[in-house]
C-alpha cells in the first residue's frame, strides 16, 4: 500500500469538500483546515480506513496555524510517506465592489486567508518535509481572475495574482536547491480550476451591478449551463495532481491540461 500525507485547506464546503471526499483513499493520512468541520467527512474517513484530522481553524490567524501545522509535520518519521501533498484551497471574496466599499478589517481577513496562509503553510510544509523521502507536491488553487483583472474584485484578483507569482518563485527556489546538490525539489503549481458551481459563483451573481459590471457575464455562465460541478472539477484536479509532469510549469489552467 502506498502511504500518503495530505494537508487540505478550505475542506468543509464547495470544491474543498469535494476534494476532501475524493482524497479518502487507503493509506492516506489527511489533515483538513477550515473554519468549520465537514459534516460527514469523519464518518466517510472511518469507512475508508483513512486517518483523518479536522482542525477548525480561522486561517486569517495564519501565523499561528502555520506554526501548528509545522509542529504536526515534524512529528512524522521522514521515511513514512511515499507522497506528501499540500493543497491550498481556502479563499474568501470580500464584499463585491470597489475596495473602498469594504472595511479594512474585511480586506485584511481576505488577504490573510487567501494569500498569507498560502505563503506560510507552503513554507512550513517545505521546511518540515525537506528531509523526507516522499514525493512532495504543492497545489495552490488560483483563479482566472489572478490572470485577468475585473472591476469590483480587486482584492481577490490581487490575492490570486500574488499566489501565481509566489508559486513561480518557489518553483525556482526548489529547482535551484536541487541543482546545487540539495534534496529533490518539491513540485508546485498554481492552478486555475475553471468556473465551478459553488457559493462563490452565487455571490458574484447576486452582487450589485453598479459596483460589479461583470455580473452579467457570471449570470450568463450560469444560465447557459457552463458551470462545472465541484465533484467533477475535483476529479480532474486530483488526476492532474498525480500526473508525472505535474510541476513542469508552475502556472496551469485545469481546462487546458
Amino acid at each position: 500500500m502506498n502511504h500518503r500525507l495530505v494537508i487540505l485547506t478550505g475542506a468543509s464546503r464547495g470544491l474543498g469538500a469535494a476534494l476532501a471526499e475524493q482524497l479518502l483513499q487507503p493509506g492516506t493520512v489527511m489533515l483538513c483546515l477550515s473554519r468549520q468541520t465537514h459534516p460527514a467527512l469523519a464518518q466517510q474517513a472511518a469507512q475508508a480506513q483513512v486517518q483523518l484530522e479536522e482542525w477548525p481553524r480561522d486561517l486569517s490567524d495564519s501565523l499561528a496555524v502555520a506554526d501548528e501545522v509545522e509542529r504536526w509535520l515534524r512529528a512524522f518519521d521522514a521515511q513514512r510517506f511515499d507522497q506528501a501533498l499540500l493543497i491550498n484551497n481556502a479563499g474568501v471574496i470580500p464584499t463585491v465592489g470597489a475596495v473602498d466599499g469594504c472595511s479594512n478589517a474585511e480586506l485584511s481577513s481576505a488577504l490573510r486567508v487567501g494569500l498569507e496562509a498560502t505563503v506560510l503553510l507552503t513554507a512550513s510544509f517545505l521546511r518540515a518535509s525537506i528531509a523526507w523521502r516522499a514525493d512532495r507536491r504543492v497545489l495552490n488553487i488560483s483563479s482566472g481572475l489572478g490572470r485577468h483583472a475585473i472591476a469590483g474584485s480587486a482584492l481577490y484578483c490581487g490575492v490570486k495574482a500574488g499566489m501565481d507569482h509566489y508559486s513561480r518563485a518557489v518553483a525556482l527556489d526548489e529547482a535551484h536547491r536541487e541543482a546545487s546538490g540539495g534534496p529533490a525539489a518539491a513540485r508546485i503549481v498554481s492552478l486555475a480550476p475553471g468556473v465551478i458551481d459553488t457559493d462563490m459563483q452565487r455571490q458574484l451573481r447576486s452582487a450589485n451591478p453598479g459596483g460589479f459590471p461583470a455580473r452579467e457575464n457570471f449570470e450568463r455562465l450560469h444560465s447557459h449551463g457552463q458551470l462545472v460541478s465541484a465533484q467533477a472539477t475535483a476529479t480532474r484536479i486530483l488526476a492532474y495532481l498525480q500526473r508525472p509532469d505535474f510541476g513542469a510549469e508552475p502556472l496551469a489552467d485545469i481546462r487546458l491540461v
